[in-house]
């Protein structure tokens, strides 16, 4: 009986063992990835910034500008890109939406954004695009790689659709979380005006051709980020736009005009709920990653060890009943 149960236990510790590595290089590089169906909401606010009035081409300081950002994953178009790129890949068509303290809208600018969904390489198909114009992004954009490392990455920035090193700058503590903090400063660059702003008769497309003014815009951008799952805990960025020469911004001192300067940081309430969120995502990852692997290897261990046990006392030759 003892030797059937040590043979019973051999087998199941047999079975841990291999089950273990399979989970981890096997199962864990393909299960571990970026649902194509994801829909998120943000709402963050810069307070005591700096905003332009259209009506008078006049700076003033306002309490808040609300940008809302809305992120929702394309099934259908990630169906579509797969089919010819030959791997897991999201489409997630995004909307920043700028609002001043009066409620009304600023600008908006939608995004389409095309990434492996895996390791978050961007795929170039077409569709990719900012704000209605084609874009060939390089670099993370929105969020990090699975086990991100302590190291620089090449960050896409929208408004200048160029990307650029963003530099690791150490380990840092947000809300309980052990995080790692990143840094990317955009210096003054031409852009392009939104294609929707609250300038009524004015295309913005020929706008800079009509006036002779011209967008500039810079950013430092810091991102708090989750070395398991990869996904930004917080963000921050202190950003500068102005109108540059022209009949708008030539009668402004030193010919600029600012149009926004503001500190935007994620609302409270948001941020918490993101928190909560990446903290569930990361116990997931952890599980598929490193704990049920773990867990596997260490019971097919207790088993064998068993197994051994029960082997060895079903070997030992029986006492004399009449000694």
């Amino acid at each position: 009986m003892r030797r059937r149960a040590s043979l019973v236990l051999l087998a199941v510790a047999v079975f841990l063992a291999a089950l273990s590595p399979l989970l981890r290089w096997y199962a864990y590089p393909r299960l571990a990835k970026i649902p194509p169906n994801q829909y998120q909401e943000m709402v963050l606010e810069a307070k005591d910034a700096t905003l332009v009035d259209y009506a008078t081409l006049q700076p003033k300081k306002v309490d808040k500008v609300t940008i809302v950002q809305t992120l929702k994953g394309n099934v259908e178009a990630s169906k579509e890109i797969e089919a010819s790129a030959g791997k897991d890949v999201v489409v997630w068509d995004t909307l920043s939406y700028i609002m001043g303290p009066d409620g009304k809208m600023v600008s908006q600018i939608p995004e389409r954004y095309i990434f492996d969904a895996h390791s978050q390489d961007p795929v170039h198909a077409t569709g990719e695009m900012v704000d209605g114009d084609p874009v060939k992004r390089e670099g993370i954009e929105f969020k990090w790689p699975f086990f991100t490392e302590p190291r620089d990455y090449l960050y896409f920035d929208a408004q200048t659709r160029t990307s650029s090193p963003i530099h690791y700058v150490g380990p840092r503590k947000f809300k309980g979380m052990d995080v790692y903090y990143y840094e990317q400063t955009v210096p003054w660059t031409k852009v392009t005006l939104p294609k929707k702003m609250p300038i009524e008769g004015i295309d913005p497309a020929t706008f800079e051709q009509a006036t002779g003014t011209s967008m500039w815009y810079t950013v430092k951008a810091m991102f708090w980020v989750d070395p398991v799952t990869g996904a930004p805990v917080n963000a921050e960025q202190q950003i500068q736009q102005e109108m540059r020469g022209g009949s708008i911004a030539g009668s402004a001192p030193d010919g600029k005009l600012t149009v926004f300067a503001g500190d935007v940081k994620i609302r409270e309430d948001y941020s918490d709920a993101t928190v909560a969120l990446v903290k569930s995502n990361r116990t997931k990852v952890l599980a598929l990653h490193t704990y049920a692997p773990i867990g596997l290897a260490a019971a097919g261990l207790v088993l064998f060890g068993l197994a051994l046990w029960l082997e060895a006392r079903g070997r030992r030759p029986e006492e004399d009943p009449v000694a």
